[in-house]
């Protein structure tokens, strides 16, 4: 059997790993605020979650300067990987930002590093409620 290697994976593989990945920690954080019901956490998870809030978090991040070199390595492979899928709520250009967005997360889940998806998830909450109030 091969060794698995999350360096080698494309974007959209690492994307699909931290949209999941980065979804859980929303998740927890919008019951553990009390919210239950569904159609409540629906509506106020999109708020974390959408194309256009994971692109304003990743313009955060650079203008923090909060991602290392190797996570900004990984955004660029999943911002410039090519989807067969399309958009459904926003611009191509948004979609890709937001793809990038996600392979952070993945990579960074698939490589062990559990107290750094902990910190981006944790920032990405706080930038995203603030916005919120």
């Amino acid at each position: 059997m091969t060794e698995f290697r999350a360096d080698l994976l494309n974007g959209i593989a690492l994307a699909y790993a931290g949209d999941a990945v980065y979804e859980v920690f929303v998740r927890d954080h919008l019951l553990a605020k009390g919210i239950t019901k569904p159609g409540e956490l629906q509506k106020n998870a999109v708020r974390f979650v959408s194309a256009k809030a994971q692109a304003y978090l990743i313009a955060e991040m650079e203008k923090d300067a909060f991602l290392t070199e190797e996570e900004l390595r990984y955004f660029k492979r999943g911002r410039n990987a090519h989807s067969k899928t399309t958009a459904k709520n926003t611009d191509v250009i948004t979609y890709r930002i937001s793809t990038g967005f996600e392979a952070v997360f993945g990579f960074n889940h698939l490589t062990g590093e559990n107290d750094r998806v902990a910190e981006l998830a944790t920032y990405c909450i706080k930038k995203i409620s603030e916005q919120i109030l």
